[in-house]
């Protein structure tokens, strides 16, 4: 049988018609889906802009970003499906000219920690402005899980989220979304595990529990003061709950003569912890056997005042965290032994850097240097 042979002309003038078709059922399909879209969430996303335009998500990224790898042809139709759902430039690298916006995202408690990293992050407005960064910070109401999500995923127009939040499944799903509609989220000092942030920035919170453990136990006297103290908060803060676990470990792994007793649960404020503290001492322990205590959160001058008032100021060894600079005075003053501190302001400004590298997408991005824990004594204060 003689094959069928066709004029390259003809050959050319098919493989149009079929093009043209294609592109004709691409738009009548693209004219429905446009019409079920506006009446869906507004602004879209990046995976239903990907489905209008019949492409993976990678593809859109690209082109929102003006990154190369794709072809004149899906461009167009990617940017054929934003115009027609009129979406705005969504979160990813800003054009030309523009400044990058980015969140600083923290709880609304008025604890010391909070209050000092919110100062350092208005101390960097200048290293900011060399940078094309225009920075908010938003203070978030954590007593309400549901609220601090919502008003979390409410802050879509921005580029990147520098995030402290509390470990809880409606702030994983808040997280989630933004990085879906391209914001960059990272979480800083305390992390949210399980969720698609890019990266966490702080320091090492189950060695910091592990340290505390270490400096406590070996001040001990087995024949006599056995007991360490584990003093904390109600929270859901993941970098409070590794401390916790980091203590009970290396006590256990190492100094397993020792007795753990965990204090019941106190108020973070210092007249509450001061209270709840003095109660505990008085009435379910033996004071005398106290060797330490470890404060894992806030409260820590009222965790002093409760030692002082029980007798125990001078033979009890105290580790807290932060050097803020209440914690400075009582440091110096001898009323505690031992402060755990990171450098925040080194966190603040890798979380600027790390967020803006991945809307530039540069390569390495999220390589950061997670800062050490220092361990600070009142004769080594600067």
């Amino acid at each position: 049988m003689a094959s069928l042979r066709l004029p390259c002309a003809k050959l050319v003038k098919c493989s149009k018609t079929l093009i043209d078709l294609f592109n004709d059922c691409f738009n009548i399909k693209l004219l429905i889906d446009l019409k079920t879209m506006t009446s869906e969430s507004f602004p879209p996303t990046i995976a239903a802009i990907a489905r209008l335009a019949g492409v993976g998500t990678a593809t859109v990224d690209r082109v929102l970003n003006q990154r190369p790898g794709v072809n004149p042809e899906t461009v167009e139709r990617v940017m054929q499906v934003m115009a027609g759902l009129g979406t705005p430039p969504l979160p990813g690298r800003p054009r030309k000219g523009e400044k990058f916006r980015f969140a600083y995202v923290l709880p609304n408690e008025p604890t010391p920690f909070l209050s000092l990293i919110e100062r350092q992050i208005a101390q960097a407005a200048g290293d900011f402005r060399h940078q094309h960064i225009t920075e908010v910070t938003h203070r978030l109401d954590a007593r309400d899980p549901a609220q601090f999500s919502a008003a979390l995923a409410d802050l879509g127009h921005c580029h990147g989220i520098a995030l402290l939040a509390p470990d809880m499944p409606g702030v994983k799903l808040a997280i989630n979304e933004l990085v879906r509609a391209g914001v960059h989220v990272v979480t800083l000092f305390s992390d949210v595990a399980g969720s698609m942030r890019e990266a966490h920035i702080g320091a090492d919170n189950r060695a910091a529990g592990r340290t505390a453990g270490l400096l406590l136990a070996r001040m001990a006297q087995p024949a006599g003061r056995d007991t360490l103290l584990l003093a904390s908060q109600a929270t859901r803060l993941s970098a409070e709950i590794e401390r916790r676990i980091g203590f009970a470990q290396v006590l256990e792994e190492k100094f397993s003569h020792l007795r753990l007793v965990r204090v019941p649960d106190l108020p973070a404020d210092d007249a509450g912890a001061e209270a709840g503290l003095k109660h505990f001492l008085l009435n379910d322990i033996d004071p005398q056997r106290v060797a330490g205590i470890y404060n894992v959160g806030s409260g820590a001058a009222g965790v002093v005042k409760a030692l002082s008032a029980c007798g125990l100021a001078s033979s009890t060894a105290t580790v807290i965290h932060d050097f803020t600079d209440e914690h400075r005075s009582l440091l110096g003053a001898g009323a505690v032994s031992f402060l755990l501190h990171q450098d925040i302001h080194y966190c603040v400004l890798a979380a600027a850097r790390v967020l803006r590298a991945s809307c530039e997408n540069v390569r390495g991005a999220l390589q950061v240097a997670q800062p050490r824990i220092e361990i600070l004594t009142a004769e080594n204060l600067h």
